[in-house]
């Protein structure tokens, strides 16, 4: 029993998604829970940057204070760059910033969470329950694997493109292997063309993330106290037992707050939701992790847990459009007509305010003697040990954006598409830890180690070559964006042509490659790849001795009352873009899943999503938490506790418990209650400034 007074019962270290989804449950299952999120960044309760899905490319503005940028050491892969990283910093982390795209891991990537690494109860049949529990599926009726009910919307988003319809015509025409289908997402499959979902929602336009729909919305709980601009500086122990937090103001929120530490303590559980950044650092500041390391920066070692901070894994072609082309180029550019005329949209849910301009995909693996040939020797065995008994595993995605995937201010004023692909499996993995025992705003010592496989490298080649003869025979195709292209020699078939009046057709024959222009893309490779945003694995969940940080229950190894429930995490996924633009991006960021075991082939949104849902169900069960029956909670001129316990305004809401929760009696244990999205008082549209 701690002999320290306790101001809650659970603290949250950090305010992202999966944090936002498990403080959401349990209050919700139980109000008299003293919950306490802390968050570096700002609140993010209706404003327009965040509820108007079309604003996210503002977000990743050098100048932004909802992300914050983690800058890699210098690569000879990478051409001897440094690659920035970015993490959410607000209330919902990275759901409140992304691309809204909505992507689902296969079914066999949480089986192996299962099996292959030791976790029962997280494989796919545990977890598919979850992954409907959180969801209204609007795009499409009585699908199998898709939820009705839930916080969250899930849609076509307020506007499809024209250039989405193009791609899919495309492929139909040209890729006789592959079929189309409605459900791109269907959880067991992959190597269908579709139309893409979005978390959007159909009705209002608006995004739909867990802080309006698991948190904002239940303002009227005075015991769910959210605090921002606080970051997170070590644990607090009794013994083996965390009792709390300690943690300093946020230099960027609060530039000019006093920096005395100052302590928070929990009566029965500390959770870390600092994504996979944010949580091995918390680990380590607090004496966890390799004892070598923390010997270096003069922290006593409480447990030696090499694993922690390891295990990190996480594309861009373009192309020039004639002007029929549905873009977000004005928009992103600041365009004063295109944004008046999409604002006045969005107040109908539609336009590309209620859009992301990615509306179409694929997740591909090989098929054809061809596809085999083009991804070369290099990816032979990785092939063999991963995805050959995997059928719904796919070694990229690939699709369409209705945009320029690069600087605006260098490239001239036109529409712009790309095609970006991304690497679902890279093979290479780094490393994340902290360069000082003390301050906890010090950058993090951070080792990408993108492309350091010459697999990889394999997988974006093959995604280069695919998406290119695609672009090339759309109808609005014009040329090809040169700075954001290989560098093809003279005389090559495939060099890159620049402006052009239209399309090849579709009949014509696909461009050949020599050895010479595979060593020219895999150097653009190296040169201009980039992250896609969802990061993962730095407080893996597997066993000790293999490498673990937590177990299966989520409590950190070698302590008490500590559990991690990241979702911001660090992985990589690779893809690129083309007037048209190549696009590349070496993925998993933005969503942060530091518990991953391993990579997910998909956005990680939906499995830091799961998780959070995971984490709610565990925390009740070793809580012991009776969990009443919710109806339909009333409430107007709603308030929740912000910073320094200050109120803030929330907006009215209703949370019910919904009749449609098929799937979920298959769950051992408690059944928490559901919170249905509903409506909240618009915010006045304002100007988009991008950059």
């Amino acid at each position: 029993m701690s002999n320290t007074p306790a101001d809650f019962d659970i603290i949250f270290g950090g305010g992202g998604t999966a944090a936002c989804v498990a403080a959401g449950r349990l209050a919700a299952a139980n109000p008299t829970l003293r919950i306490l999120v802390l968050e570096a960044g700002e609140h993010t309760k209706n404003e327009d940057s965040h509820v108007q899905p079309g604003r996210y490319f503002g977000h990743l503005s050098p100048a932004s204070t909802t992300l914050k940028f983690h800058v890699g050491k210098p690569s000879e892969a990478l051409a001897g760059r440094s690659l920035v990283i970015p993490s959410g910093r607000c209330i919902g982390g990275g759901s409140s910033v992304n691309f809204t795209m909505y992507t689902r891991a296969s079914a066999s990537d949480y089986d192996d969470w299962e099996t292959q690494f030791k976790n029962p109860g997280w494989g796919s049949q545990y977890l598919l329950p979850l992954l409907r529990k959180t969801e209204t599926y609007q795009a499409q009726p009585n699908q199998p694997t898709h939820g009705y009910s839930g916080p969250l919307k899930v849609s076509w988003g307020g506007h499809v493109t024209n250039v989405a319809n193009q791609f899919l015509e495309v492929a139909a025409a040209t890729d006789h292997d592959r079929t189309y289908t409605e459900d791109a997402n269907g959880f067991y499959d992959c190597n269908k063309y579709g139309k893409w979902p979005k978390w959007i929602d159909a009705e209002t336009g608006k995004r739909s993330d867990p802080a309006h729909y698991y948190i904002y919305n239940q303002g009227a709980n005075e015991n769910l106290v959210i605090r921002t601009g606080q970051q997170v500086k070590r644990v607090l122990f009794e013994g083996e037992k965390a009792v709390g937090l300690e943690y300093v103001a946020d230099r960027v929120l609060r530039p000019d707050a006093d920096q005395a530490p100052q302590q928070v303590y929990a009566s029965r559980l500390v959770v870390l939701s600092s994504g996979a950044f944010g949580s091995p650092a918390i680990l380590e500041r607090s004496g966890i992790g390799a004892a070598d390391l923390l010997a270096k920066h003069n922290i006593p070692v409480k447990v030696d847990l090499p694993a922690v901070g390891e295990n990190f894994q996480g594309m861009l072609g373009i192309f020039v459009f004639r002007d029929e082309a549905e873009t977000f180029d004005a928009l992103i550019r600041g365009d004063i007509a295109e944004t008046t005329k999409n604002s006045d949209l969005w107040t109908e849910g539609k336009g590309l305010l209620a859009a992301n301009g990615m509306d179409a995909g694929i997740k591909i693996r090989p098929i054809t003697g061809q596809d085999f040939a083009e991804l070369g020797p290099e990816f032979e065995e990785r092939w063999n040990d991963y995805f050959v008994n995997a059928p719904d595993k796919p070694v990229i995605w690939f699709g369409p954006s209705s945009f320029l995937l690069g600087d605006h201010t260098t490239a001239p004023v036109r529409r712009y598409f790309s095609m970006a692909y991304v690497n679902e499996y890279p093979i290479s993995m780094g490393s994340v830890h902290i360069s000082s025992g003390e301050d906890p705003h010090a950058p993090s010592d951070f080792n990408p180690a993108f492309l350091n496989h010459p697999a990889d490298l394999a997988t974006l080649r093959w995604g280069y070559k695919k998406t290119r003869e695609i672009a090339r025979r759309m109808k609005y195709y014009r040329g090809e964006h040169l700075p954001i292209h290989p560098k093809f020699a003279a005389g090559s078939e495939a060099l890159c042509s620049g402006e052009v009046y239209g399309p090849i057709t579709l009949d014509a024959p696909r461009l050949k490659y020599t050895e010479e222009d595979d060593k020219a893309i895999d150097d653009f490779h190296r040169k201009f790849i980039q992250t896609s945003w969802h990061s993962l694995g730095t407080c893996a969940m597997k066993p000790r001795e293999e490498g673990g940080v937590v177990d299966p229950r989520l409590n950190v190894y070698g302590t008490t009352n500590l559990k991690v429930a990241g979702d911001r995490r660090y992985s990589t996924s690779l893809c690129f873009s083309s007037l048209c633009l190549p696009s590349i991006f070496l993925f998993r960021g933005l969503g942060f899943l530091s518990i991953a075991p391993a990579n997910v082939g998909a956005n990680t949104y939906s499995s830091a999503l799961t998780v959070g849902e995971k984490a709610a169900v565990i925390i009740a069960e070793d809580l012991g938490l009776q969990i009443d029956g919710v109806g339909v909670l009333e409430t107007s001129e709603q308030t929740i506790s912000g910073l320094d316990d200050e109120l803030v305004p929330a907006p009215p809401t209703k949370t019910k418990l919904p009749d449609d929760f098929a799937g979920l009696e298959g769950i051992e244990g408690l059944t928490i209650s559901s919170m249905v999205n509903d409506e909240y008082t618009n915010s006045k549209p304002a100007m988009i400034t991008v950059m």
